[in-house]
């Protein structure tokens, strides 16, 4: 996230021309508030210039048809109405009134639109809609639902203490002491009430009944269901070493922990980061924000090497070395002795901080127990119906027949489980919108993004545009011949046509 700046561009109440405009858009501002003029044809819109999610830059993204993806995160508005039609974003941004004058273009007012308010519209049945998880997917399902006007009622289930979070924050800006906890709500409390969302937090769901068409909570009551949605997400995999349940000794997935971990790192002088995962590193970014001595243990040779390749886990390690990590590969913590980890190579780090990020597994219990069919995940179909009708699922446990990648793939991706929980509730509702966004995450380090769009479990070569080593690089990772995933450091434009490619593409 960044700070606010002052506005910059022309002042685009005095009137500019088209020929000032590059490459279709051009930046200006309206007394405090910084607007971004497009040409579409013939037309001419303005809208917001900045991302609702984290304030990306739009003048550098990438118009499509009518709408514009920001270049950080991949979120995709409207251009005509500022509506955030693609997350991470879920704001709308205002769209202004552009006015012609001869050969001169006018900014000099917002568009007046409605105030999103709770939908007032008649809803056929089915009208009762029950939501399993409160996570990315969860939030973004009832959301979506309000927004397609379902009147009926929504019920989320939760097992968290906390509403609906950017959870992406946990183990960057937050944890690092750059970011206040009241960034972190999706939405304020009010908003569930506003919209008639009953949002059940620290309760549990004993079982589905598929047949008679209820869950069971953890206390013993039934609560019926027309469809649902099963967002259970994943949970982090617990270490099974002697000395693993200590006190001093965390995992990351929620805002509690992050808290914990927070506490414990305002006294902690050593910290140990069992894993090189996205996660265990952010972590290690974080606390050495925070000054804290940092090492990081971890089996494989070069950190991120399964996902990324040699080159960049060489780069990423590199990385973390130059701002302090001491990394400790090929190794393992055999037992916790206190606060003494005794390595399988013979040494002993004493740390009195331990995170333990060695990934994470879909909670699948519930599934299992309803009879749903289970791959790896939950499977589910184009629409992300799971085997039983009127079941639906999304997120990190659901498995889909993804159209790039020909094969069905499970990812743990935010922005993905954003997505489909958003046509999980479209479909929820009658629509029959096939699921195909193309997978796209991030990672950062330090000042360093790493964007990734598409998957690939495996490559035949990887081909280097510019230079790793020099922060500036696009990767495209080919198997067969196609290329099945891109990613990047400051090649933000380029990610953006790579994951337009194979949107329109299909394996």
């Amino acid at each position: 996230m960044t700070d606010e700046k002052k506005p910059s561009g022309p002042d685009l109440t005095k009137g500019v021309a088209l020929t000032d405009f590059s490459d279709g858009k051009l930046g200006g501002h309206v007394g405090d508030d910084d607007v971004l003029l497009v040409q579409i044809g013939p037309d001419v819109v303005a809208i917001d210039a900045y991302c609702s999610h984290y304030h990306g830059p739009l003048a550098e993204g990438l118009v499509v048809g009518d709408t514009i993806r920001c270049p950080w995160h991949h979120a995709c508005f409207s251009l005509r109405t500022g509506e955030a039609i693609a997350p991470p974003a879920l704001s709308a941004l205002s769209a202004w009134k552009v006015e012609r004058e001869q050969d001169e273009i006018f900014v000099r007012s917002k568009r007046e639109v409605a105030a999103q308010t709770a939908p007032h519209l008649s809803a056929p049945a089915p009208d009762r809609f029950v939501i399993v998880g409160g996570g990315a997917a969860g939030f973004a399902a009832a959301d979506t639902l309000r927004r397609e006007g379902f009147a009926g009622a929504i019920t989320m289930i939760s097992s968290d203490g906390a509403m609906p979070v950017d959870r992406p924050n946990l183990s960057k800006d937050y944890l690092a002491g750059n970011a206040p906890e009241d960034w972190l709500p999706l939405r304020p409390a009010a908003y569930y009430q506003d919209f008639g969302i009953d949002l059940r937090l620290n309760t549990t769901v004993a079982a589905i009944d598929p047949k008679g068409r209820s869950v069971t909570l953890g206390n013993g009551d039934r609560l019926p269901f027309d469809r649902l949605l099963l967002a259970t997400g994943a949970e982090p995999v617990k270490l099974q070493i002697a000395g693993a349940d200590q006190p001093h000794v965390h995992t990351l997935r929620s805002v509690a922990d992050s808290r914990a971990i927070i506490a414990a790192a305002a006294n902690a002088k050593r910290a140990l980061v069992i894993g090189a995962s996205f996660i265990g590193l952010e972590v290690a970014a974080s606390l050495r924000a925070r000054k804290i001595e940092v090492h990081v243990v971890a089996p494989e040779e070069r950190p991120m090497e399964k996902i990324l390749g040699r080159e960049m886990g060489d780069f990423v390690r590199a990385l973390h070395q130059e701002n302090g990590v001491n990394f400790h590969l090929k190794d393992t913590v055999e037992r916790l002795d206190g606060t003494h980890a005794h390595l399988r190579s013979g040494g002993i780090i004493e740390a009195d901080l331990v995170i333990v990020g060695i990934g994470v597994r879909p909670r699948l219990s519930l599934a299992e127990q309803a009879g749903l069919a289970i791959d790896r995940g939950v499977s589910v179909d184009a629409w992300l119906e799971t085997s039983v009708s009127g079941i639906f699922a999304a997120g990190d446990i659901a498995r889909w027949p993804d159209p790039h990648a020909g094969a069905s793939i499970r990812v743990e991706h935010w922005v993905v489980a954003e997505r489909q929980g958003q046509t999980a509730a479209r479909n929820m509702l009658g629509r029959r919108e096939r699921y195909g966004a193309v997978p796209f995450f991030w990672s950062q380090h330090y000042d360093v993004p790493i964007n990734y769009v598409g998957h690939a479990e495996s490559w035949d070569d990887i081909e280097v545009d510019g230079s790793i080593a020099g922060r500036d690089c696009l990767l495209r990772y080919r198997k067969g011949g196609r290329v099945l995933a891109v990613a990047s450091i400051y090649r933000d434009l380029d990610n953006l046509k790579a994951e337009l490619v194979m949107e329109r593409e299909k394996a």
